[in-house]
């Protein structure tokens, strides 16, 4: 087992898959034990084998993050569970990429209430857990279109943007606060899960398709190094630069880089990606 969480508890959500699987499964093999959070219990239950098959400590938990009864109903069973938390990983989300034309009602709140709405929930399940702790970090996964909006993606990158804010105004209260409890904020281009599929990149060189693994290492690795901004590749952080420049500007920014034509043939699963 690789050193860095010894002894340490963590909830990962939507670690049923993709992303949040991996980050589980990497905490866990550097010690810390594992509450697996998904609204699908059995690839909850699927991660937690994966952990245990490991000599990981992990135990799954069927929660709807976007509700926030779901998130206090879980909530004591998780903290029974874990007996303490430092490591609070807000991972689930989803994505509705559609013209806006063609978006639905339940769409378009169903991506604010998983990606935006769920960090409300959560804090406020976790937070004072976590100020009992003395190492404690607050983790929200939230994505390059956060820095920067794109078409066909107006519903996900707005829920976003809610999420860089709402990390950035916690960051801010906690430390006027005096609290301990770190925030760390991560927005990463787009990822080679199935929640993406069909994304494309048009200067691959500097905005690559990034690879699960690669990610998931790099939240732990930040997690561990007390980081504040992880922004992935580290050329998206010009994301935010273009986004602040005047619209002429930067619809030429836009163009250059081909940031409204990834989802061009966007596909995406069949089924909901949380």
């Amino acid at each position: 087992m690789e050193a860095g969480f010894e002894g340490a508890g963590a909830i990962v959500t939507g670690a049923g898959s993709g992303i949040g699987r991996l980050i589980a499964e990497k905490l866990s093999q550097r010690g810390a034990k594992v509450a697996v959070w998904d609204i699908d219990g059995p690839a909850a239950a699927e991660t937690v084998k994966e952990i245990r098959d490991i000599g990981g400590e992990a135990g799954a938990f069927k929660v709807d993050c976007a509700d926030f009864k779901s998130v206090l109903r879980a909530a004591g069973p998780t903290m029974s569970f874990l007996g303490h938390l430092n490591i609070l990983v807000n991972n689930a989300g989803v994505v509705a990429g559609k013209r806006f034309a063609d978006l639905k009602e339940r769409e378009i709140e169903r991506v604010f209430s998983v990606n935006s709405l769920s960090l409300f929930w959560t804090n406020k399940a976790f937070l004072g857990e976590l100020e009992k702790s003395r190492r404690a970090v607050t983790v929200t996964v939230a994505s390059a279109a956060g820095l920067i909006g794109s078409a066909r993606l107006t519903a996900y990158s707005a829920s976003k943007f809610a999420a860089v804010g709402f990390t950035s105004s916690l960051r801010n209260e906690l430390k006027k606060e005096g609290s301990h409890v770190r925030t760390l904020l991560v927005c990463p281009f787009y990822i080679s899960t199935g929640m993406f599929e069909g994304v494309r990149t048009k200067i691959p060189e500097l905005l690559p398709i990034l690879r699960p693994e690669k990610v998931a290492d790099e939240i732990v690795k930040a997690i561990r190094l007390g980081r504040q901004r992880l922004i992935l590749p580290p050329f998206a952080a010009l994301a935010g630069f273009a986004a602040n420049c005047p619209p002429p500007l930067a619809d030429r920014l836009e163009n250059v880089f081909g940031i409204n034509s990834c989802m061009d043939d966007f596909t995406g699963r069949k089924k909901a990606d949380e």
